[in-house]
């Protein structure tokens, strides 16, 4: 059974607000109402990061919009959510983020082929106003050479 309508929700901020060294893969402990919510496409990544509880891994502000016919039991709208990573996946993690300046981001949050909930976190290190600055540049460069105006 292929699933027709593919749900990709990206952090557009996050190529502008950071450079992203490392990509990883997680899966993600949700709730019933949480899964039905994200297959209507109503969540934002936004605001959210990444942080270690422990030696485990949560995300934090990502908002999943309540499910319009959850009853009582329906979800908090920004909770934390565990991620599933490899042991060693999260002690690598956990010891680049002790480092200064680094960080976990969400990058793109998708459903896969067998209907699973997936978010894809990227270890990040901000970037500078100067830096922002180049990166609209080389945006703006790339826009007008495939434009032709150059």
């Amino acid at each position: 059974m292929k699933n027709t309508n593919v749900i990709e929700i990206k952090n557009k901020k996050a190529a502008y607000q950071y450079f992203l060294i490392d990509e990883y893969t997680a899966g993600m402990v949700l709730t019933g109402t949480e899964i039905k919510s994200l297959r209507d496409g109503r969540a934002n990544l936004t605001d959210a990061y990444c942080v270690f509880i422990g030696n485990e891994l949560f995300v934090r502000q990502m908002h999943i919009s309540e499910y319009r016919f959850g009853t009582w039991l329906n979800h908090a709208a920004k909770r934390d959510r565990k991620l599933l990573l490899t042991r060693k996946e999260l002690r690598k993690l956990q010891n680049k983020t002790k480092e200064k300046g680094f960080t976990i981001i969400p990058v793109l949050l998708f459903i896969d082929e067998r209907g699973y909930a997936k978010l894809k976190i990227s270890l990040a290190k901000g970037k500078k106003l100067h830096d922002k600055r180049d990166s609209l540049k080389e945006k703006e460069m790339d826009r007008r050479m495939k434009k032709g105006e150059y």
